[in-house]
């Protein structure tokens, strides 16, 4: 069964350097095996383009405007990796008009039971090898090697750059 996948930003495509894109931490080649199987993503993020500073006294929102979501649409391209819709499903206002996307499967580092990778010193981000073998096991993927490589090899070049 095709499915309609949300995949959030920070800390699951790339490690949490909001308002910077962060590093690769192996997304990229699960994201574009799974659009291949006939999949669809959409990015579902709190990044959005402010050309205002936001209002809040939370110490944890940035406070500086910038185009933080069209930065993260920009991952996705340079990957090739395309996305069915930006934190909304395309079909959904003809039978909704719900707010929150539709999907049938999300890949968030804030899921309770999400795969992370837990390395001292950096916030915990989706741990995709792993992620990979779940994906597999619930046949929405067919296991490669390939792809398993070109994770360690992302996974790898992050942990160099901490270095």
């Amino acid at each position: 069964m095709k499915r309609v996948i949300l995949v959030d930003a920070d800390g699951t495509c790339f490690t949490h350097e909001f308002p910077a894109i962060g590093k690769d931490i192996g997304a990229a080649p699960v994201l574009r095996e799974l659009v291949s199987a006939g999949h669809q993503l959409i990015l579902w993020t709190m990044r959005c383009d402010h050309t205002e500073p936001p209002v809040t006294d939370d110490p944890d929102i940035h406070p500086h405007g910038g185009n933080y979501l069209s930065e993260a649409v920009k991952w996705f391209e340079d990957r090739n990796i395309p996305i069915y819709g930006i934190n909304t499903n395309p079909t959904q206002a003809s039978w909704s008009t719900s707010p929150k996307a539709y999907g049938t499967l999300c890949i968030d580092d804030i899921n309770l039971g999400a795969r992370l990778s837990k390395i001292v010193g950096i916030r915990p981000f989706i741990h995709w090898v792993k992620t990979y073998e779940d994906l597999c096991d619930a046949k929405l993927l067919v296991y490669k090697d390939s792809v398993e490589r070109e994770i360690i090899k992302e996974r790898l070049e992050m942990l160099k750059s901490y270095m």
